[in-house]
């Protein structure tokens, strides 16, 4: 670890990823502080510049978001105040204050067309309100010297809501459920994720870099994993994105390229099966 990360502020630490991440510091002994939106509003430009008058941080790991990605379409203004006017004012003061920033972004800013993985200077084709957001707030993040963008993608951790939760909720009073087979892409664990974050942040190798755990997989066939692992007997019928017809457009090829990551010599995240497994236990279900 390098010796300049004396201190770490993450944002969004109440949340599935930035919970492990404060974990994965403390792991370490590193110093951070943890906050969430009741500790501080990120979209109050004059809080946050007091926030950070107040400390003397070294790095910043921002996790705060709005992941809301259906009521995004209808609450426009609060999807954009938190994710691109929130990142702009912490943006603003890890530039005041020379801090290195790693910000999250998603697989939702390509359009999902084809089937080849995508790598990180591919065009962009946000779609949806929540993913336009996400891809503005990488342009503030881009106007520091010093950043990562780590692009994620279908993440699942032990705090907050993620797909398996959902799937053995539901599998408690259904015994057939209808989940979208077109849309694949690599579920991805906190933990993981967390633990290469933090690796990540003290070989200042900034850029933009895609990271998920190994794998890829369609939503259904993920759905018939979660219930042979918990010896769930529920049948998953295999339907389009288009008759599913989520209030949002998702991209069904959410394959992100991890070479990227790999040679810079981070090491390859385990495969989404394992990660999987781990989950379970961690959440008591196995």
């Amino acid at each position: 670890m390098d010796n300049d990360i004396k201190y770490v502020l993450v944002t969004g630490a109440t949340g599935q990823l930035g919970s492990d991440i404060v974990k994965e510091l403390n792991s370490r002994g590193i110093h951070n502080i943890g906050i969430g939106s009741a500790d501080l509003d990120i979209t109050d430009d004059e809080a946050v510049f007091n926030f950070f008058n107040s400390y003397k941080f070294s790095y910043v790991i921002h996790c705060a978001a709005y992941t809301k990605v259906d009521m995004a379409e209808d609450d426009k203004d609060t999807n954009y105040s938190i994710n691109v006017h929130g990142t702009s004012n912490i943006v603003a003061q890890c530039y005041k204050y020379n801090i290195p920033m790693v910000y999250f972004s998603t697989d939702y800013i390509f359009g999902g067309d084809g089937d080849k993985p995508y790598k990180e200077d591919d065009k962009a084709n946000p779609l949806g309100e929540y993913a336009n957001a996400k891809y503005q707030a990488e342009q503030e993040v881009k106007k520091l010297d010093r950043y990562y963008i780590v692009r994620i993608s279908w993440v699942f951790g032990k705090n907050g809501n993620n797909f398996i939760k959902t799937m053995i909720r539901l599998s408690e009073t259904k015994k057939e459920l209808n989940i979208v087979s077109d849309q694949i892409g690599s579920p991805t664990y906190t933990v993981d994720l967390a633990n290469a974050i933090v690796d990540m942040i003290g070989t200042e190798k900034y850029g933009v870099y895609h990271l998920t755990n190994e794998g890829y997989v369609s939503w259904a066939d993920f759905a018939r994993e979660i219930f042979k692992k918990t010896n769930k007997d529920v049948v998953v019928h295999d339907v389009t994105t288009e008759e599913y017809n989520a209030k949002a457009k998702r991209p069904k090829n959410s394959r992100l390229d991890k070479s990227k990551y790999l040679n810079a010599g981070f090491k390859k995240m385990p495969a989404w099966q394992d990660a999987l497994d781990r989950y379970l236990k961690e959440i008591n279900v196995l």
